[in-house]
C-alpha cells in the first residue's frame, strides 16, 4: 500500500484497527459512503449529540440497562427513560428487538457499531399491543415523549405506522386527516419537534402517518459499488410508477402531494441485538432514525454556537422547520465533478428505474417540489453541518452564498434575500422553503394536552411560493427558477444558473387558508464568483 490509511474512529487510528474493522467502517451507513456522520464525531467537529434530547415511539420499546433483564449483559445503548404510553414502563415488559435495533441506530455507544448520535439523550415509549391500542394511544405516546426533558425534545422517530385497514374513518385514505397524522402535525408545531417517519414500503403496510405535512418521511437506499446511492426496490414506487386506481389514496397521498422527503441508508445494516450478537437489518425503520439522530448532531452544534453568543445565531436554530429545511437542502442529488458547480455533492442518487434527479418531474416541473421516490435526495449529515453552520441571515442584509433563516411573512407579501456575490455560470442553486400546516387541538377539557377521546381540527395549509430572481430585473420578468406547488408544505429549487450575475431569493405568500401571518424556514446553497 502506498497510501497510509488515516481513518480515525473513536480515538483509534487505522494502524491499530484490523482489516475487517476498517472494512466495516467503510461499509457503515455512517461513513463517507453513507451519511458521513463519523467525520462529525471526530475533531475538529466533536459532535455526538451531547445533551440533546430525541425521542422514539414504537409498538414495543428498547430494553434499558438496569431495568430489563434482556439487556443485562449489554451496555451499548444508554437510554434517558422508557415509558409505556404516557406512564412509566414496566420492568421486563414490552421490550422489543426491533425497537432496540432502531435505538441502536441513534445512540449506540459500541465502538465497532456506533450510533449516529451516541451522546444524545433518547426517550422511548412503547404504545403496547396493537390489539387494544390504536391511533389515540399512539398520539398520547408521541405527546408524552415530546414533553420529556422539560419539553425540550428536538426530534422524534416513528419506525412504525398504522394500516388504513385499521383506521375507523369510512373509506379512509391518505388525505392528511387520520387522527395520528393530525396529531403529528399538531405536535410538530405546538411542541416544536421534527418527526422523522419511516416511509411506507411494500404493498400495503403502514401508510399512516406518512400523509403528514410537518414532519419528514424517509425512504431507504441500498449500496451499489459500496456506496448508498440507489432507492431500494422494496420502497413503495412513486405515483407515476404503477399507482393503480386500487392503490391510489390507499398507498399514496391523494391529490398528488409528495410523501417522501429524504432517502437514508437502510439495506443490510449491521446492528447489535440486545444479547450483543450482530444482526443485519433492512427497511425504512432503520433509515428514519438516521435522520432523527442527525438532528441531534446539528442541534449540538447550534447550542454550542448559542452558548458562545456567535453572530448570526439565535434560538431559531432549534426550530423544527429550520432542521427540515437544512436537511432537505443539503441532500445529495448529483455527484459533483470536483469543480464545485454541483455544490460539492458526494453521490448521484438513482431511483428504482435507475433515473437520477435530473430526469425527474421534480426537476422539470416547478409545480412539483420533490421526487416521488427520492424526495430532495440522500441524507448527508456532513453537508447538513455545512449548511447549518453557515448561520442565520436576515433579508434586511445582503446574504452569503450559503445560509438559512426563520421568520414570518404576511399574506400578499414577499421577502427578498439578495445574494452578496454574483453566481457562477453553470453552477447549481439549491433552495428549500418549508412551513407548517395549521392543525389545532379540540381541547374539550381545556388542559392544553391531547387526551384519548379528543380530536383535531385541520385549518389547512397556506400557499407559499419560492423564486430565484435576477437582481436587476423588472418586477415580473426576472424569474430564473421557481417552485410553486399549490399542495405541498415544501418548495424546493435545484436548478442551474444560465448566466453569471447578481441574484436574489424571493419568498411569496400567495394564498391564505388559515392565518394571515405564516412562519417559515428557508435554506440556500449557491456557488459565488470569488
Amino acid at each position: 500500500m502506498t497510501k497510509k490509511l488515516t481513518w480515525i474512529i473513536w480515538g483509534l487510528s487505522a494502524s491499530c484497527l484490523s482489516a475487517p474493522v476498517i472494512a466495516s467502517v467503510l461499509e457503515s451507513p455512517l461513513g463517507t459512503n453513507g451519511i458521513d456522520a463519523i467525520k462529525l464525531h471526530q475533531t475538529p467537529y466533536n459532535l455526538i449529540g451531547r445533551k440533546i434530547a430525541i425521542g422514539q415511539v414504537e409498538i414495543g420499546r428498547p430494553g434499558m440497562f438496569g431495568w430489563d433483564k434482556a439487556v443485562s449483559k449489554n451496555r451499548a445503548i444508554s437510554l434517558a427513560a422508557v415509558f409505556l404510553r404516557n406512564g412509566p414502563a414496566k420492568s421486563n415488559s414490552g421490550v422489543d428487538s426491533h425497537a432496540y435495533n432502531v435505538a441502536g441506530v441513534m445512540v449506540s455507544q459500541d465502538k465497532g457499531i456506533p450510533g449516529v448520535a451516541p451522546g444524545a439523550r433518547l426517550y422511548s415509549s412503547a404504545v403496547g399491543s396493537t390489539k387494544n391500542m390504536g391511533q389515540p394511544e399512539e398520539c398520547l405516546s408521541a405527546q408524552h415523549i415530546a414533553l420529556q426533558n422539560s419539553g425540550d425534545v428536538r426530534a422524534i422517530n416513528f419506525s412504525f405506522g398504522e394500516p388504513l385497514s385499521r383506521d375507523p374513518r369510512p373509506q379512509a385514505a391518505l388525505d392528511g386527516n387520520a387522527l395520528l397524522t393530525l396529531c403529528v402535525d399538531w405536535s410538530s408545531r405546538v411542541h416544536d419537534v421534527l418527526y422523522a417517519i419511516a416511509g411506507n414500503q411494500g404493498k400495503g403496510g403502514i401508510p399512516i402517518p406518512t400523509d403528514n405535512f410537518n414532519g419528514m418521511n424517509v425512504a431507504f437506499s441500498s449500496r451499489r459499488g459500496g456506496v448508498f446511492n440507489k432507492v431500494d426496490v422494496a420502497n413503495l414506487a412513486g405515483v407515476n410508477q404503477g399507482a393503480t386506481g386500487r392503490l391510489a389514496g390507499k398507498e399514496f397521498n391523494i391529490g398528488g402531494r409528495r410523501a417522501i422527503s429524504l432517502v437514508a441508508p437502510g439495506s443490510n445494516i449491521n446492528l447489535l441485538n440486545a444479547d450483543g450478537k450482530l444482526n443485519k437489518v433492512t427497511g425504512t425503520s432503520f433509515a428514519a432514525p438516521q435522520v432523527t439522530a442527525s438532528v441531534a448532531l446539528l442541534q449540538e452544534l447550534g447550542d454550542r454556537q448559542l452558548r458562545k453568543k456567535q453572530h448570526h445565531w439565535s434560538t431559531d436554530s432549534r426550530r423544527h422547520e429550520v432542521m427540515k429545511a437544512v436537511l432537505l437542502n443539503s441532500a445529495d442529488k448529483i455527484q459533483d465533478s470536483g469543480d464545485g458547480l454541483r455544490l460539492g455533492m458526494t453521490r448521484t442518487l438513482i431511483d428504482k428505474q435507475n433515473q437520477d434527479w435530473l430526469a425527474s418531474d421534480a426537476y422539470k416541473d416547478p409545480k412539483i417540489p420533490l421526487d416521488a421516490q427520492m424526495g430532495a435526495g440522500h441524507l448527508n449529515v456532513f453537508r447538513a453541518y455545512q449548511q447549518f453552520n453557515a448561520g442565520q441571515w436576515q433579508p434586511s442584509d445582503v446574504v452569503p452564498s450559503i445560509g438559512w433563516d426563520y421568520r414570518t411573512i404576511d399574506v400578499g407579501g414577499s421577502v427578498d434575500y439578495s445574494l452578496a456575490k454574483p453566481l457562477k455560470q453553470g453552477s447549481f442553486v439549491a433552495i428549500t422553503l418549508n412551513w407548517d400546516r395549521l392543525v389545532e387541538l379540540n381541547d374539550s377539557n381545556k388542559n392544553q394536552q391531547y387526551d384519548v377521546g379528543e380530536n383535531f381540527r385541520d385549518r389547512g395549509l397556506n400557499n407559499l411560493d419560492l423564486y430565484l430572481v435576477k437582481t436587476d430585473a423588472k418586477k415580473d420578468d426576472g424569474v430564473v427558477c421557481s417552485s410553486i406547488s399549490q399542495i405541498d408544505s415544501v418548495e424546493h429549487i435545484f436548478c442551474p444558473v444560465a448566466a453569471a450575475g447578481n441574484y436574489k431569493i424571493r419568498v411569496q405568500f400567495r394564498q391564505k387558508l388559515n392565518d394571515a401571518t405564516q412562519p417559515y424556514a428557508l435554506a440556500w446553497w449557491t456557488v459565488p464568483i470569488n
